[in-house]
């Protein structure tokens, strides 16, 4: 039976997430906004985090586990000493203000190029199939950069995937010393674990395609090393069933979902984190019932997140088919957006041709409700 301990709770009802405990249940959504060049944060994304400190959690934005899993220039990484110093100082920023902060563990899998791959090499998938239609966002030898068709991958071996479990667990053991209160698992948005679990871009006949079952296996061996570092109840996953995106496709995505939820509910995971994107042409409509059958299956905490309103958030709190609710741009735009939601009062508009790359402008300026900026000082 699903927990109703928090029966129709309010935006800025405390949520118990997994064993962390949250003000409120407006969470900031991952976003990527390409403003690490060298792939380490700093000053700048501490002051970006620490102005929206005031979300129930902050999810950071995708950050790559390797070099090899990188698909996107100027995005962070956390295989460095460099890289979780400058996570560190971002995660005491946050904390600093009274927030908590999850990190987002990021594989793209064949969503790349030999131009961001380690020594040109091409990018690595569960089968040699290029995404139709995919960019990647490349640096280009004059120092400028863009959108970037993807190249075709190569499948991994099978003997090289306990590699790519370990790391996800080193890049779990470096978010653990940085400070940050929880991790999550991004197998959404046709990445690499997303390739793993559909049918359309995994034909491999090992231990780790066919079956439902052996194609979700690298999932949860990546779930359960991410737990070992840091206990279940502070990890969480996203995942995008039903979504056809970069040229993934899959036949079986409810009953993936509602393998995945079994079997995570039994591992005993914070939340699950679905994702319902409206960008890059994708549109998602989930089936009747999918929702209160997920409620049913998973015990934990449940969050939904893609172009919500505060009025949308609350009527899915209403109806139980969610504990919280996660928002993109509104935060982009707004630091305070809890604080503009409990007063209801206008949002900012985001600018989107800031949305990538760049510095300050349309990342850090944004104004809170008084006018102030750097809250960090």
């Amino acid at each position: 039976m699903p927990d109703t301990s928090f029966s129709n709770p309010g935006l800025f009802t405390p949520l118990q997430l997994g064993s962390l405990s949250l003000p409120n249940r407006v969470i900031m959504a991952p976003l990527t906004r390409s403003r690490t060049p060298d792939s380490v944060p700093g000053r700048l994304q501490q002051i970006y985090y620490g102005q929206r400190a005031s979300a129930g959690l902050i999810i950071s934005e995708a950050t790559n586990i390797s070099p090899t899993a990188r698909g996107y220039a100027y995005t962070p990484g956390i295989w460095t000493d460099e890289q979780e110093a400058g996570w560190k100082g971002v995660v005491e920023a946050v904390h600093a203000k009274g927030g908590r902060i999850a990190l987002q563990l990021w594989h793209v899998g064949r969503v790349s190029h030999e131009m961001v791959q380690p020594d040109g090499q091409p990018p690595v998938a569960p089968s040699a199939l290029k995404g139709e239609g995919a960019e990647c966002f490349v640096e280009f030898e004059d120092g400028t950069a863009g959108p970037h068709p993807t190249s075709t991958p190569r499948a991994l071996e099978t003997e090289e995937i306990p590699g790519i479990v370990e790391d996800y667990r080193q890049a779990a053991l470096r978010a653990r010393r940085a400070g940050f209160d929880m991790v999550e698992v991004h197998a959404a948005n046709a990445y690499l674990l997303n390739q793993f679990l559909a049918t359309g871009t995994n034909l491999r006949t090992d231990r780790y395609g066919g079956s439902l079952e052996n194609r979700a296996r690298l999932v949860l061996e990546v779930v359960d090393a991410v737990a070992e570092v840091f206990g279940p109840a502070r990890v969480g996953i996203r995942l995008t069933p039903f979504l056809e995106l970069f040229g993934l496709t899959d036949d079986e995505p409810e009953a993936m979902a509602f393998y995945l939820a079994g079997e995570l509910d039994r591992r005993g995971l914070a939340y699950l984190h679905f994702n319902e994107p409206d960008f890059a042409g994708a549109d998602i409509t989930y089936p009747e019932g999918f929702r209160e059958q997920m409620r049913q299956r998973f015990k934990g905490r449940l969050i939904y997140c893609g172009n919500y309103d505060a009025e949308r958030a609350q009527a899915r709190l209403d109806d139980n088919t969610a504990d919280a609710v996660a928002f993109g741009r509104p935060f982009i735009a707004n630091p305070d957006l809890p604080e503009r939601f409990r007063l209801k009062v206008a949002l900012n508009e985001p600018d989107h041709s800031t949305f990538y790359g760049g510095a300050e402008v349309g990342y850090t300026d944004y104004p809170f409700l008084d006018n102030g900026h750097d809250r960090l000082g």
